[in-house]
């Protein structure tokens, strides 16, 4: 039984005030959690490791403040090198060790998530500083003295030589290392530039010239001798790797853009192939091809295909022939694929080790319950399928680095602790240790969530993560969050990525707030394999997937302890999108929402997504895909939209854009008779770069929840 709500006394809940206690700084002992305390989580990005010398180094966030870390071994001794104070929205990526751990490369500034650049290809702004920013190159050197900028530019690639190249408007620039000299470009290439690879002699530089349809590997060896292009085909070309004696290169193949139209409704394969070149262009050789089935098709994970050159002349690579992402071996003479990883579970973030005999991991599975919806570590030889299990628990760990001196580096976290730094043995045996120290955090006041799964209307088992702080007492409002991406996996902990461990954090403060949240991982999302990853009829080919969102809402409102008349929604980006079509489509359901930085009408950026409308007779299913995109949009059920929404957006958003929120909001004022609010973020991103900005927008959507849903 569903117990009616009214209308008026909604939009009278959502004109109260904001609750002084949401913004406390800090709780008396026993309080529920607060969203400052909550917020105050520690960050690591870019975990790397020096080639030839035991060291590591990552980038740290907290509180927005954004730090360089170092250690070496044999102690592992965390240590600063950048000693910023300020929340001023400046990314820390691309960290880099020369080969030898003697000084450390990175760049700052930029938007790295970024679909598409800013018209003229500007770095954010989100301070709105008079000054504008650039994306700049930083160094250091390891035994001392102070950080310097080395020039603009981004995704720096060092040599054994300690020689510098950069890219910069597409092109490959050089400049010393020690910030003593000036930039310069390096060579000219009509392509646009990058994936940057020098030779393990540091004499060659490998890099992908994309043009447009076709993209080649060249080889850059001097000022004095002309660029070689291996294989140069009509293919698209990319990740380039060397062969340790630097004779040869590897590389992965896709076809070229073209041919007859393929069909936009339903999927098609994306085979793709992996070859052999030498570097001085005399010859190439095709080592594998994939199938030309779906689960053929090249991988949508980190790294793509992953392409290593291991030892024994092999070559290791990610591909999901079985229905899952798993690592393959082959040698580069061609043959047979060697299974590695077999299993039913995901292989995602991959290095090799030092002496490239074997391959480190993290993958969602183990022993413990709910490892589907965890990370932990392994290692397998290149080339026989025997995997040793590294971590195991009810923590996560991932994104690892063979740190030397026989340890590996990773980066770790729980329900309860934020992610750090730690280290085990590469022998085995689960014994870690910390790197980083822990940051304060009031650990103890968050809660355990609890992996669930339901069943969606076409009989497809939907997984989620069910926030809720106890089952007494009255019934609870409950809340449905969506992620984004849609290629993403919400995790039973603090995940590894900043923009969801933020929406971690929220829903933590929701369940201390009185709500139970139900955090849905919806088919396109990762984890569960291939198949549910890639179902047919989603996103603007019809969202299939929209269905998991409201049988999810139905599971929600079966739970003991939560109200079925008091259910919300939020979600930022694709789950924007699909918090948009709960409150469109199903207002019945679903009597609240906030939806940040959400596309509404497919149809308004197809050619972002498609490309331009191609000037030639054949159009395939163009038209027929645009009418079903635009009854696959919120902006299609505006006219039964009747529940209150909060949206948000940065105006300077580089993945979703901001006229898509524009749009929504004339149309929501049109009808007339939905509340709604806004709240717009003045040159910030798709994912908010400041601290400052995320309190606001997480601020705003807890006090809009909790206004109109009643929560405690």
């Amino acid at each position: 039984m569903f117990r009616a709500f009214s209308k008026a006394a909604l939009v009278a809940a959502l004109s109260t005030g904001l609750s002084a206690a949401l913004l406390a700084h800090a709780a008396p002992a026993g309080a529920p959690l607060t969203l400052k305390e909550a917020l105050s989580y520690s960050f690591v990005t870019g975990i790397v490791s020096a080639e030839h010398a035991d060291r590591i180094a990552w980038a740290r966030d907290v509180e927005g403040v954004r730090n360089v870390w170092v250690a070496a071994g044999p102690t592992f001794e965390a240590r600063q090198v950048t000693h910023s104070t300020a929340d001023d929205g400046q990314e820390l990526t691309w960290l880099t060790y020369a080969p030898d751990g003697s000084r450390l490369v990175w760049a700052r500034g930029g938007d790295h998530d970024a679909n598409w650049p800013a018209e003229g290809h500007l770095a954010p702004d989100p301070t709105a500083s008079p000054q504008e920013p650039k994306v700049e190159v930083w160094g250091a050197r390891l035994d001392g003295g102070a950080p310097v900028k080395i020039a603009e530019g981004d995704a720096p690639a060092v040599s054994s030589k300690n020689e510098l190249a950069f890219v910069k408007d597409h092109q490959v620039w050089t400049a010393p290392i020690d910030g003593a000299g000036k930039a310069e470009r390096l060579f000219f290439d009509r392509g646009e530039d990058g994936e940057l690879a020098w030779s393990p002699d540091g004499t060659r530089l490998a890099f992908v010239s994309r043009r447009g349809d076709h993209a080649f590997i060249g080889i850059y060896a001097g000022k004095d001798r002309p660029i070689v292009y291996l294989n140069p085909s009509t293919d698209r070309d990319a990740s380039p790797v060397w062969s340790p004696d630097g004779t040869r290169v590897a590389f992965t193949r896709r076809p070229g853009l073209g041919g007859p139209p393929e069909p936009l409704l339903t999927n098609t394969p994306q085979p793709f192939s992996i070859w052999v070149a030498q570097a001085d262009g005399a010859a190439a050789h095709q080592v594998w091809q994939s199938p030309n089935t779906l689960a053929g098709s090249l991988p949508e994970v980190d790294g793509e295909a992953n392409l290593v050159w291991a030892a024994g002349d092999r070559l290791v690579f990610l591909a999901e022939m079985d229905n899952w992402p798993h690592l393959y071996s082959v040698s580069v003479e061609g043959g047979a694929a060697l299974l590695l990883t077999p299993g039913p579970f995901m292989v995602e973030h991959v290095r090799k080790t030092r002496d490239r005999r074997a391959m480190i991991y993290d993958a969602n599975t183990g022993a413990t319950q709910g490892d589907q919806d965890r990370r932990h570590l392994f290692a397998v030889p290149v080339d026989r399928a025997a995997p040793v299990e590294l971590t195991a628990g009810d923590g996560i760990e991932l994104k690892s680095e063979d740190a030397g001196d026989g340890q590996l580096a990773f980066v770790a976290s729980g329900y309860a602790e934020p992610a750090r730094v730690k280290r085990v043995s590469l022998a085995g045996g689960h014994d870690v240790s910390p790197i980083e120290p822990p940051s304060p955090y009031p650990a103890e006041k968050l809660i355990a969530p609890k992996a669930v799964t339901w069943t969606a209307p076409d009989g497809l088992v939907v997984h989620g993560q069910l926030f809720q702080r106890t089952e007494g007492g009255p019934a609870r409002p409950g809340v449905i969050f969506v992620h984004g991406g849609p290629p993403r996996q919400m995790l039973l902990g603090w995940h590894y990525m900043d923009y969801y461990s933020n929406a971690y954090a929220v829903n933590q403060v929701l369940a201390a707030r009185g709500f139970v949240v139900l955090s849905v991982n919806y088919r396109l999302g990762i984890g569960y394999g291939r198949a549910y990853q890639h179902p047919e009829h989603s996103g603007p080919a019809g969202a299939s997937e929209y269905q998991d969102v409201p049988s999810g809402a139905r599971f929600l409102q079966g739970v003991k302890g939560v109200d079925p008349a008091r259910i919300g929604i939020w979600g930022g980006s694709y789950g924007g999108f699909l918090t948009a079509m709960g409150l469109a489509r199903n207002s019945d359901v679903f009597k609240v929402g906030v939806d940040l930085h959400g596309v509404h009408d497919w149809t308004a950026d197809l050619a972002r997504y498609l490309g331009p409308r191609p000037e030639r007779y054949e159009q395939g299913d163009r038209a027929a895909f645009m009418k079903v995109a635009w009854r696959s949009s919120p902006d299609a059920y505006v006219s039964s939209w009747t529940s209150p929404v909060l949206l948000i957006q940065g105006d300077d958003d580089r993945n979703v854009p901001f006229h898509q929120t524009v749009d929504l909001v004339r149309r929501l004022k049109a009808k007339g008779d939905v509340p709604m609010e806004e709240m717009v973020l003045p040159d910030e991103i798709h994912g908010f770069l400041r601290y400052d900005s995320w309190l606001k927008v997480d601020t705003a959507t807890i006090e809009y929840l909790t206004r109109a849903l009643g929560a405690r």
